[in-house]
């Protein structure tokens, strides 16, 4: 048994495949629930994840109507 075939453990996610998402939409920007239901994390975890991204210099992001938006730079 592998560590990623654990009950409970949790599926790693690369960053890159977190970008992949905005990459594969044809929206401009997504929400954190947007990004959360293309991958196999929870929303909370999404949500940190994309911070880090943001901090990095990956993805920026905006507060509208209390969510959250998020898109890559020049897109």
């Amino acid at each position: 048994m592998t560590n990623n075939s654990k009950p409970g453990r949790k599926p790693r996610v690369t960053d890159d495949e977190i970008l992949q998402v905005f990459r594969d939409t044809n929206d401009p920007v997504l929400s954190t629930d947007e990004v959360a239901d293309q991958l196999p994390l929870e929303r909370r975890s999404v949500y940190d994840r994309l911070v880090s991204l943001r901090e990095d210099g990956a993805l920026t992001s905006k507060q509208v109507g209390g969510r959250n938006i998020w898109w890559i730079p020049g897109n």
